[in-house]
Parts: structure tokens; C-alpha cells; sequence
């Protein structure tokens, strides 16, 4: 069966990322279009850098083609925010992204982008689901027939206004005065080219490496992680580098190493940047966060008169707290965020540039800056660990915390326990511990934060006996 988690439907290329399940995936759309009236406007359709990825896209091109659904083609390979500004900035309903974002590449996958260019909601793609389910017989045109007969439209140069969309956020001033010197690394994905034009217009002196085309993705993970970023970390102090920034296999992911080789988490690049839009742009407004992402932005947004708004994982609920409550911007501790009047999913293209206005502005380190609002706040320091588990251990685990509700000893204060996306345990000393299955690979993830590493280790330790996986 073809389900769709939280970043869309990712399958192991061969086994259930097949051809046929990709157009299954296509024609499903085409009925969901249909039902809803809505096969009057063209669907953008994107891939990433991934093996079969610009095969997969003209696989669901043909597919919507023989249904008379005009497609724009992306030339070249376009990060996931690009397909979801084109759905925004077009006014489309739909539009599509052949991506397994930060998966091993063993994976590849496909996103549905919605009206506004938001990712798909829950109840759009349980309906999606029951129309493939319910697919038996898939209608195609060859590619460039489709072509031919006007169906397919090719977007050779498809960046330009996204980038100006960006630039025209951007205080282009304050960071051309600084002009840092940048290390960029997009793993080998298709982030590469709209980060390089934004920093060449910005004038930056960026270098660039992994920036060729490889399935492999050089033999580790498209994931802009500490563990993956090690040997880049000691490239940006070697080479004297003002800062290093990498992004994942599709765009939509950040990872900062400092000029010391320090490395800047996707919870502290969120505090930062809420912190300066607030005080030094002058945004006022709240904060959006995951269930699963440092609540450091609690206490500093309730210092600033704001509130921090806690959802479930998965960006649509993000993007939907932040669009109800005229947030200033919302993110995870996966590495995505997203800031008002942008796109309303994960773009580490736009992150990544204001994260270097934002020093350039501030005039300091991410290590000062850190420094200083850890010394109003405190030290939060998050542990996580991600476990393989057997078929038969998801029903023991989620009957064990979700239906009997047990509790582990964590051998400290707890002030109550959440159920609303897995079990989440909150302590009376402001710390926390997570445990979700993953909505993108079959892992159990366990997150925790409190005042010291050991002590975020020892409550995952707790965790992971209990659960006895």
C-alpha cells in the first residue's frame, strides 16, 4: 500500500519505489483533481538530484497528461520550496516534488504541494491514498508526445522568482558591508544553484564543494546533521571561513558550522533568528514549533511578551499555527523553518541567507550570540536517538504509552504527559523527553532536553529500557 507520512510517501527505490507505483501515485492525483474540480490549472512537477528522480517526474507527467492536465516541467532538478512557491506564487492547486529528502539513498519519494503551496494535509492525503488504493487501470501519454501536443510546458529557467523573492527580503546593505566568507556544501542536492545566486548577489565570497550529482551522495546521508557535517566542520576552519552552511538533498533543511567548527543546531538557528527578527528587525508576534524542538523558544518568547505555540510533527501543522496566529516563524529541530510572508513550507535557501544577514547585522559569532541569550535562558540541550525496531514491537510499543498509558521512573519531577503526536513526557524543571515512530522511516525516534547532555542522555536511557527496544 502507497502511504503518505509526514514529508509525503518515501518507499526504497526497486522495491516499492517502482514505476508502476509511481503513476499509480500520478493517477491518483488526477482522480483527487477531478473530484474537486480542479483540472483546469497546470501542475508544476519538480525533482530532486535522487537516482530515478527526473525519470519518476515524466512518469507522472505522462500520467497527468493523457488526462489533459497541462504540466510545468522543471528543466533542471529544483528543490522542494522552489515547487511550493510556484504552487503560491501562480495560484495553482497542485503541484508535485519527486524527493526523499533527507532519506539514505536507497530511497526516493513524492511530495504533494497543496494550494498556497502548503504541504498536504492530513485529510487530503488519506483521500489520495483511497484513490490509489482504488486505481485499476493507469491512462499515459508518451513524454514527448505530451510534449508535442502542448501539454508539457518546460520551465527552463524556473528559479528566477523565487531568488527575487528572497533578495527582496533581505538586507542586501548590511551584508554586502560585512561581505563574509562562506563555505557551502548542498550534499550533492539541488539546492546548489538559488543559495549561490542569492550569496553572489549578497557578495559574499562563497567556495563550493559536493556540489556534483551523485546517487550515492557520497556515501552518507543528504541530512545536514552534526555526524554528517564533521569533515565539513574541520574544512571551514582549515580554510579560515567566516561560516559553513550545508542544506539536504532537497533544499528545504539547514545545518551551520561557526568559524570556530562549532556546530550551530536547527534549535539554536531557530532561538537566533526569532530572537533578531524580533528585537533587531522590529517583527513582533509570536513563535511556531514541533512538539519535538527546544523550548528555549517558550521562555524566550514569553520574555518578549510573545507566546510559543506548541504542533504535532509534521510542517503542515507548522505552517498552519503560523498562518492562523501571524507568527513570526515556525520550525523544527529537524532542521526546517519557515518566516512570515514566505512560503508556508521548509526552505533552508531563505533560512540560510537570513541566517548570514543576521550575523552580519548583529555583528557578532553564532558563538557570542549564543552565549548571549544562553545566559538569560540557560543551557537546553537536546539528545536524540533513532531506533530500528521489529514489525511486532510497534503494536507492543503504542499499546504500552498510547492505549495503557504506563509511565517510565525518570528518577525526576514530571508535570504532565502529552498523547497528541506520540508520548511526550514534561518535567517540572522545564526538561522533556519524546517517543514517536517516525512518519518518514520505520525508526523509533526518542528526543530529549534538559540543562546537560548527561542529563538528556540518561532520560533517553530510561526511555529506550522501558520501551526494551
Amino acid at each position: 500500500m502507497i502511504r503518505f507520512g509526514t514529508g509525503g510517501w518515501r518507499a526504497v527505490i526497486g522495491d516499492d519505489f517502482t514505476k508502476e507505483n509511481i503513476q499509480k501515485v500520478a493517477a491518483g492525483v488526477v482522480e483527487l483533481m477531478r473530484l474537486e474540480g480542479r483540472v483546469e490549472k497546470p501542475v508544476p512537477i519538480g525533482f530532486d538530484r535522487r537516482f530515478l528522480s527526473d525519470s519518476a517526474a515524466k512518469w507522472m507527467a505522462e500520467v497527468l497528461c493523457a488526462a489533459g492536465i497541462h504540466v510545468l516541467f522543471q528543466a533542471r532538478s529544483v528543490p522542494t520550496p522552489l515547487i511550493m512557491f510556484t504552487v503560491k506564487d501562480q495560484k495553482l492547486h497542485y503541484g508535485l516534488e519527486v524527493t526523499a529528502s533527507h532519506n539514505p539513498a536507497a530511497y526516493n519519494g513524492i511530495k504533494l504541494i497543496v494550494g498556497e503551496g502548503r504541504d498536504a494535509s492530513v485529510e487530503c492525503t488519506e483521500k489520495l491514498e483511497k484513490l490509489i488504493d482504488g486505481v485499476k487501470e493507469i491512462k499515459t501519454m508518451p513524454f514527448e508526445e505530451a510534449v508535442a501536443a502542448g501539454l508539457v510546458t518546460y520551465r527552463k529557467t524556473p528559479f528566477n522568482d523565487f531568488i527575487d523573492s528572497i533578495l527582496g527580503r533581505l538586507d542586501l546593505g548590511v551584508i554586502r558591508k560585512k561581505g563574509p566568507r562562506i563555505l557551502f556544501n548542498p550534499m550533492h542536492g539541488s539546492g546548489t544553484y538559488p543559495l549561490m545566486v542569492v550569496l553572489y548577489t549578497a557578495r559574499c565570497t562563497v567556495d563550493l564543494i559536493n556540489s556534483e550529482k551523485d546517487a550515492y551522495f557520497g556515501g552518507s546521508m543528504p541530512a545536514p546533521g552534526r555526524d554528517n557535517l564533521r569533515d565539513f566542520a574541520d574544512r571551514v576552519v582549515a580554510g579560515h571561513y567566516d561560516m559553513g552552511i550545508a542544506v539536504d538533498g532537497d533544499g528545504d533543511r539547514l545545518g551551520i558550522i561557526d568559524a570556530e567548527g562549532r556546530y550551530v543546531d536547527a534549535n539554536q538557528i531557530l532561538v537566533m533568528l526569532y530572537y533578531y527578527l524580533h528585537e533587531y528587525r522590529g517583527w513582533k508576534g509570536p513563535v511556531v514549533r514541533n512538539l519535538a524542538t527546544t523550548h528555549m523558544l517558550d521562555q524566550l518568547a514569553a520574555s518578549l511578551g510573545e507566546t510559543c505555540y506548541e504542533v504535532p510533527v509534521g510542517f503542515k501543522y507548522i505552517s498552519a499555527k503560523l498562518d492562523e496566529t501571524d507568527a513570526v516563524l515556525g520550525g523544527e529541530s529537524s532542521g526546517g523553518l519557515t518566516v512570515r510572508g514566505h512560503i508556508y513550507g521548509k526552505d533552508s535557501i531563505y533560512a540560510a541567507s537570513l541566517f548570514v544577514e543576521m550575523l552580519c547585522a548583529v555583528d557578532k559569532t553564532p558563538g557570542e550570540l549564543w552565549a548571549e541569550l544562553t545566559a538569560k535562558f540557560g543551557e537546553h540541550i537536546m539528545v536524540e536517538d533513532n531506533l530500528r525496531f521489529k514489525p511486532e514491537d510497534k503494536a507492543r510499543i503504542n499499546d504500552l504509552l498510547m492505549v495503557q498509558k504506563k509511565v517510565p521512573d525518570f528518577g525526576k519531577a514530571l508535570d504532565h504527559v502529552g498523547y497528541a503526536d506520540g508520548f511526550k513526557a514534561y518535567f517540572a524543571d522545564g526538561a522533556f523527553v519524546i517517543c514517536r515512530f517516525s512518519g518518514t522511516e520505520p525508526l523509533l525516534r526518542i528526543f530529549a532536553e534538559d540543562k546537560s547532555e548527561a542529563a538528556a542522555a540518561d532520560i533517553i536511557a530510561r526511555m529506550k529500557q522501558f520501551v526494551n527496544v
